[in-house]
């Protein structure tokens, strides 16, 4: 099985491997740990998202750090003035995560838009200075411009602003395989969709979602939908699910590495249909996708109950 190696927005990944520096693992492994590959979500019935049902990043990156036997500092809220001298204090100690902010108000990301994650580096006089994983390491930005992205107001799993994560610390040391193997019973759950977590009103998961996008593609994609697809979603998503087979493979777990190997096939096919305009061919693929959350839940519970 060949791994993915490339550009992609990881934007929390990324950032997180960052701010553990040396001790990180690749930031597939990071990934995989937050739980993101093991889903699919139609949000509110119209708005698809290649992750779980329920699913959102800050429960993601909790979840990796944990796994991975660190521990953090979260905080978050205050007015603005206090939540920069709070980050500009962090960051006198080392880099910070911060995230998610509203991508659309960094002013150096010309067609920025979605919720990201990156880090602090220093808050110098009226600017911040960053490492931004979309392509931008040492970006600069006036503190009024970050503190209005940091505020995140259009995230809408957010009921919070100005969230950050610093102070990482080894809890324990584990290694790479343990901690993948700790995250499948949580992978599992998130392929069977979880009840636990609120939703809007009509959103979907797993096959229903993507059975139900195949219906909107052939009534007529909205062309908003469609640009969040081409732009981030399937690339997102099958990079994911890609990443999650290869790390499967490496835990000795080939069935359940085929079977998120085939998702990301079938989700990566999308693109050029998307692009092209050739509709039955994406509600077609759509269509195949579906069974395939069950199959990998399936494959992942026998995993599961029979540990090597």
């Amino acid at each position: 099985m060949l791994a993915y190696l490339g550009s992609g927005p990881y934007c929390y990944a990324h950032s997180l491997a960052m701010v553990l520096g040396p001790a990180s693992p690749e930031v597939g492994v990071i990934e995989t740990l937050t739980g993101s590959p093991f889903g699919m979500r139609l949000v509110g019935g119209t708005r698809p998202f290649f992750d779980p049902y329920g699913w959102d990043p800050e429960l993601g990156v909790d979840a990796a750090v944990e796994l991975l036997g660190w521990r953090c500092e979260r905080s978050h809220g205050g007015p603005p003035g206090e939540a920069l001298d709070r980050l500009r204090a962090a960051c006198a100690r080392g880099p910070v995560l911060v995230g998610p902010v509203d991508m659309a108000l960094l002013s150096y990301v010309p067609g920025g838009a979605g919720d990201h994650y990156l880090v602090a580096l220093a808050v110098e006089r009226d600017t911040v200075v960053l490492h931004d994983p979309h392509g931008h390491p040492w970006a600069t930005l006036p503190t009024a411009d970050f503190l209005a992205a940091w505020r995140a107001d259009a995230v809408e799993y957010l009921d919070t602003s100005y969230v950050m994560r610093t102070g990482f610390v080894r809890a324990r040391r584990t290694s790479v395989p343990r901690a993948l193997r700790a995250s499948l019973p949580a992978a599992v759950r998130w392929l069977s969709g979880r009840d636990d977590l609120p939703v809007p009103p009509g959103t979907l998961g797993g096959a229903a979602a993507a059975l139900r996008l195949a219906e909107l593609v052939e009534a007529g994609l909205d062309e908003a939908v469609r640009g969040t697809l081409v732009h981030f979603g399937v690339r997102v998503g099958a990079r994911r699910l890609a990443d999650a087979a290869t790390w499967l493979q490496n835990l000795g777990l080939p069935a359940a590495a085929t079977a998120a190997a085939d998702q990301a096939r079938l989700l990566g096919a999308l693109q050029h249909p998307l692009v092209t305009g050739d509709d039955p061919a994406v509600a077609a693929t759509l269509r195949r996708l579906a069974p395939g959350y069950d199959r990998l839940r399936t494959t992942l519970t026998t995993s599961v109950a029979t540990p090597s």
